[in-house]
């Protein structure tokens, strides 16, 4: 059902809460993301933590991360998406209050394990929730709720973090203040269960247990009842014929295509360099002059610019199409990381130069490798086996994710800005060449028609004879 059709019944607004519902998962991923920018320095100085120890304080929520998207499909097969996004948020809030109260620094590393739980379950559920349940013409705008709110959640928490930056002596900061920052995530966590309350379990997931009539209702409140029965009939098709896949399937000829393509999206959407910016924004910034906590200012520029740039992709995405804005968001964040470099290797005192350059950065990202991966990773596989198979393509993302957060301060202290920027700037390049190459467009396909991207041409004939 097309978007026009949509907005003349209550449907379009309902998918629209349910995504926007499930979308808060962003919120945890997105306040961890900033608000360990405002506290490292603090936390540096008061446990005296070397670059090492630096990046592991920091990279320590993906290692739980990396748990939480391993077991986040099979629990998610077996109990329903959402009672464990609700499991995701309660244990992200145990992580707020336990890394607020940390009286070591083993404390604090244990208590963002158990956050990095959380936001594992969360990355791994919540687009492939909102991909199973949204109409194919808005899929992708839906979809990008993810991103909308994990960009929401880092520029509010930069905002956050200035305001207890401000609120005392920079020793109260160091002995008091990061306490704050850190425990403050309890509010988005009870945001995000509260909301999930109110949304019905994935269709898709109903049809897999045997529970068609309550998938049915959905497809109706989704779709309409004369669209929700089509819809139904396809899914129930697409999971009868795949009863029998096991995770195997993702290895062998057709399907590795897939894993392949889900693999690459997770991995540059890490490996790019906005998290590295991210995490160590006023870090970065004092490198060229800022003090006084205008380094948290402009970090706070960055993450407004974030919000408008992922306002701008969820109009974009369904218009222009997934594979048109990588490529050029890779091209212009190529651009703007050599941009960068050169005001480390030329040594220009510019701090406000810098400021515009990782803002164009930002932009870039925040229209392409940010969100699309997000959103295309669970629309190219298949029913039966998507959630276990976003899962192990999203563990490569959260690996990446840990590497930059533990090697990037490693990188700015051994090899300077300059080449570190300048490695990210040549990812970029390698971004553009494989977006151009091996990336499938998914704009306007439904769930079931992606499918049949990976199979051979006589399975498709026989798909289609007995649709």
């Amino acid at each position: 059902m097309g978007t026009s059709k949509l907005r003349n019944t209550h449907s379009f607004w309902y998918i629209v809460i349910i995504s926007a519902a499930a979308g808060m998962a962003g919120l945890l991923y997105g306040y961890d993301t900033a608000v360990i920018s405002g506290a490292i320095g603090f936390l540096q100085e008061l446990y005296d933590l070397s670059p090492a120890m630096e990046g592991f304080v920091i990279s320590s929520i993906m290692i739980g991360g990396i748990i939480g998207v391993a077991v986040s499909g099979y629990l998610s097969d077996a109990y329903g998406r959402k009672k464990i996004l609700m499991v995701a948020a309660i244990l992200f809030a145990i992580s707020a209050i336990g890394s607020a109260l940390a009286i070591s620094v083993a404390m604090l590393i244990g208590a963002r394990i158990i956050g990095g739980i959380g936001i594992g379950l969360a990355s791994a559920l919540a687009v492939t929730y909102i991909t199973e349940c949204a109409p194919a013409a808005i899929r992708g705008r839906l979809s990008s709720m993810y991103q909308l709110f994990t960009v929401i959640g880092i520029s509010a928490t930069f905002f956050v973090n200035l305001l207890v930056a401000d609120s005392g002596t920079h020793e109260w900061g160091v002995e008091t203040g990061w306490r704050w920052m850190l425990g403050y995530g309890v509010i988005p966590a009870l945001i995000f269960y509260l909301t999930l309350l109110f949304v019905p379990e994935s269709p898709r997931y109903l049809v897999q247990k045997g529970r068609d009539q309550e998938a049915l209702q959905v497809l109706t409140n989704i779709n309409g009842s004369e669209a929700a029965k089509v819809e139904m009939k396809a899914i129930k098709h697409s999971i009868d014929t795949e009863t029998n896949l096991s995770m195997r399937q993702l290895f062998k000829p057709g399907l590795r295509k897939a894993l392949g393509v889900g693999i690459f999206l997770a991995l540059f959407n890490q490996v790019i360099g906005m998290n590295a910016i991210t995490y160590y924004g006023p870090e970065i910034f004092r490198m060229v002059g800022f003090e006084d906590n205008t380094e948290f200012v402009a970090t706070s520029m960055v993450g407004l610019m974030q919000v408008v740039a992922t306002v701008a992709a969820v109009i974009l995405i369904d218009k222009a199409g997934r594979k048109k804005l990588m490529a050029i968001g890779s091209f212009f964040m190529a651009l703007f990381m050599l941009l960068i470099g050169g005001v480390f290797f030329f040594d220009i005192n510019s701090g406000p130069l810098l400021v515009i350059f990782i803002m164009g950065f930002t932009a870039a990202f925040c229209i392409s490798m940010g969100p699309i991966p997000w959103i295309m990773i669970p629309e190219i596989f298949p029913n039966h086996l998507r959630a276990r198979a976003v899962g192990l393509t999203t563990m490569f993302l959260w690996g990446a994710n840990w590497a930059i957060g533990q090697f990037t301060p490693m990188l700015l202290n051994g090899l300077g800005g300059a080449i570190t920027f300048w490695i990210f700037a040549a990812i970029n390049v390698i971004c553009f060449i494989f977006v151009m190459t091996i990336i499938p467009e998914t704009k306007n396909k439904t769930l079931e028609e992606i499918e049949q991207f990976w199979k051979p041409k006589n399975q498709k004939v026989q798909v289609r004879k007995g649709a």
